[in-house]
């Protein structure tokens, strides 16, 4: 019992540092965007941002939602945990998203957000619902089941991290990666462009051939 304890106690803590990275990089992305708006510096910045992350975006998000879908079965299958009816919620939003992911990151699919980001939100409006719950216990709550109640925290760390905020960074770092993540139509253009230029290379070279024989 003690050791389960021990290394429940010292996975919360992996988790919530994870939640924390997680919390910076989506606050400096908004506001690298929200400063772009304004200021020519900020917005070179911001550009550099995406650039760096546009090729990882992808795979970084289908990893994010495999933590989460792991973390999950952690705290409900070792931990013994019981998940109340709004952690099954969030569970029927992200579990989908390790699999959707992984697809959009083998094929560099980046258009897939518009059939993600609706999931993403929903799962993060009610990570927000039960949070505020679990903040104010006092609250009925038609989710609430006596044998799996929605107000118990059953972890808290760093003042301000719980199993539902857990979630919710996850949805809001799945959905920062998503727009940061090239657009496959955008792709698309860009390899016609790159063949484009290799045909008009190729019948340039043939025209100075041609040219050079009078």
């Amino acid at each position: 019992m003690e050791a389960t304890f021990a290394s429940t106690r010292a996975a919360s803590l992996f988790f919530s540092m994870l939640t924390v990275g997680a919390n910076l990089f989506v606050l400096t992305a908004v506001v690298l965007a929200v400063a772009g708006r304004v200021s020519p510096a900020a917005a070179d910045s911001r550009d550099r941002f995406r650039e760096s992350f546009a090729g990882s975006a992808l795979p970084f998000a289908w990893v994010v939602a495999l933590v989460s879908l792991g973390g999950s079965l952690y705290y409900s299958e070792v931990a013994g945990f019981v998940p109340c009816k709004l952690c099954w919620y969030q569970r029927t939003m992200m579990y989908p998203l390790a699999i959707i992911l992984g697809i959009a990151a083998l094929r560099r699919d980046g258009g897939i957000r518009r059939y993600v980001l609706p999931m993403v939100a929903v799962g993060a409006l009610v990570s927000v619902y039960h949070y505020q719950l679990e903040r104010f216990p006092s609250q009925s709550s038609p989710a609430c089941l006596a044998d799996a109640p929605c107000t118990v925290t059953w972890v808290w760390q760093f003042h301000y991290i719980s199993l539902p905020f857990m979630a919710l960074s996850a949805f809001a770092l799945i959905a920062t990666l998503l727009r940061l993540a090239p657009d496959d139509g955008a792709a698309a253009a860009g390899g016609r462009v790159e063949q484009a230029s290799l045909f008009d290379a190729a019948g340039g070279t043939g025209d100075d051939a041609e040219g050079g024989s009078f």
